[in-house]
């Protein structure tokens, strides 16, 4: 009997896989137990191959394959490698102190050669979390795994190396990899957009405080634009960041080859025609949805109001609690999904409502239909919209006044070093974070600032939720000017942000 250590993927965490393996004196059969899914019970016809292909006798005696823990459903075929050692060492091959520490992660070919998996680097992140101080990975996904602090990874290319470097003959090379400095989005420029003062304006507080923005106006205005320049005023990753992002990504098949840690922010862009399983989570096995591949970056909704009014209401506890739990039958499985969101939306079917440039063509009815898309709720929970109105065509012919992506960069990485600071003993980041227990405290509102918050909560009939969030904006406003206390101007800017961003509805 042996035992040999591996790990499987559940959503975007490894889970270690203890490999037991028994020979037995009976009829030549090959049993896996352990809630095995298709691809790992056909790992069997794998095993037996891959051996034959080394020089190796596969058992020709009753050979029992458990996956521990027994409660939990395996599914991939990165278990094929530790089966493959498990069977050889169970035959008196390989001697069990070789495998002492060691985890084993690869698919098999027929001809023995290792294959890349999926989520390679959380499936290192869980060995060495199991106490393995040594993991052996497909040479295609040496440079992902690589990237795991406190473990060393080793990079082969087929079994018979594996082999080799277990009986001592041949040591298998240490994957190094070459870890790319992170560096913010160097996409396009905030500076190339003409006029939007107050847009770029609300784009630089929703960058320095984390909180979510909905970009309304006409079509062509410049909503794209602008949420596509988020990325660049933001500070870069940092690299506990960017494991959390390779290790989503790498689970989802999406790393970029040559890429073994994502170094920028990532920016999602879904189309409206997206499902719910697309934008949150799901799949079998679970796959991370839109939502969290834009975990640490920005998830853009372009044409908000055509996306599926369930997939909109799905982002509202999302929104809140900043990951999607998804259960199954017996499991469930955790992802994270802290995104800024940032939306895009006409104010009516034609688009040109209060744009003053053409005249809207809808009636009331077709208006309030194509508004009541959004849901109060949802909007209740984005702490800026703004209205974008088209730019003469004099301002766009005149050449960028404007901050760069570099200058409102510092100003928003600034901002943000005092949130952390200040949020350091509470446990947050940015403003848009700050706990409502903490809320008063943080804020540090002026008796005038309230009262003129209190004014408008009751003028306006804000909810308490949208209370609460002009506070929050409020207080990125003073960060930015550099003021200890929330004072009237940052409540007014604050709340001129929580108006009707349609517009008039005169035409």
């Amino acid at each position: 009997m042996s035992r040999v250590l591996g790990a499987a993927l559940l959503g975007v965490d490894g889970i270690p896989i203890e490999v037991e393996v028994r020979i037995s004196s009976q009829l030549p059969r090959v049993d896996i137990v352990g809630l095995p899914e298709a691809a790992v019970r056909e790992s069997a016809a794998r095993v037996r191959a891959a051996i034959a292909s080394v020089g190796q006798r596969f058992p020709d005696q009753r050979v029992t394959v458990n996956l521990a823990p027994a409660g939990l459903r395996k599914s991939g075929a990165g278990l094929d490698l530790p089966i493959a050692v498990g069977v050889l060492a169970a035959a008196g091959i390989l001697e069990a102190r070789s495998l002492k520490g060691l985890a084993l992660v690869g698919e098999l070919a027929l001809d023995g050669r290792l294959r890349p998996v999926r989520g390679a680097l959380a499936l290192t992140l869980a060995a060495r979390d199991a106490g393995c101080h040594r993991v052996v990975v497909p040479e295609q996904n040496a440079g992902e795994a690589g990237v795991t602090p406190g473990v060393e990874v080793l990079a082969a290319g087929n079994l018979g190396a594996v082999l080799a470097h277990l009986v001592g003959a041949e040591p298998l090379p240490r994957a190094r990899a070459a870890l790319p400095a992170s560096t913010p989005d160097s996409g396009p420029d905030l500076a190339e957009v003409r006029g939007q003062v107050s847009a770029k304006r609300a784009l630089e507080i929703a960058a320095a405080g984390g909180h979510a923005l909905l970009l309304r106006g006409a079509p062509g205005s410049g909503k794209t634009m602008l949420a596509r320049r988020l990325p660049g005023i933001l500070p870069g990753l940092r690299f506990d960041e960017a494991l959390e992002v390779t290790r989503i990504h790498g689970a989802a098949g999406q790393l970029a080859a040559g890429s073994p840690l994502v170094a920028q922010r990532p920016f999602r862009a879904p189309h409206h025609t997206a499902s719910v399983a697309g934008l949150l989570a799901g799949g079998n096995p679970p796959m991370p949805g839109e939502v969290s591949l834009a975990h640490r970056g920005v998830l853009f909704l372009d044409e908000l109001p055509e996306f599926d009014r369930r997939s909109l209401e799905s982002l509202r506890q999302v929104l809140e609690r900043r990951r999607v739990i998804i259960a199954r039958a017996g499991r469930s499985c955790d992802f994270p999904a802290h995104f800024q969101l940032v939306a895009a939306a006409n104010p009516c079917p034609c688009g040109w409502l209060g744009s003053g440039a053409r005249d809207c063509r809808c009636d009331d009815g077709a208006i309030a239909r194509y508004t009541a898309r959004i849901s109060g709720p949802l909007l209740d929970r984005i702490d800026l919209q703004v209205l974008v109105q088209p730019v003469a065509w004099k301002d766009l012919d005149a050449p960028g006044t404007g901050a760069t992506s570099g200058e409102v960069r510092e100003r928003v990485a600034r901002a943000q070093a005092v949130q952390e600071n200040r949020g350091a003993g509470v446990g947050y980041r940015t403003n848009a974070e700050i706990p409502d227990s903490a809320l008063d405290a943080v804020v540090r509102a002026t008796p005038e600032a309230r009262r003129l918050l209190g004014h408008a909560v009751e003028r306006c009939a804000l909810s308490a939720r949208a209370a609460r969030r002009v506070l929050k904006v409020a207080r990125t406003i003073a960060d930015l000017a550099g003021e200890d206390r929330t004072r009237p101007p940052a409540i007014a800017e604050a709340l001129s942000y929580r108006g009707e961003p349609a517009g008039s509805r005169e035409r």
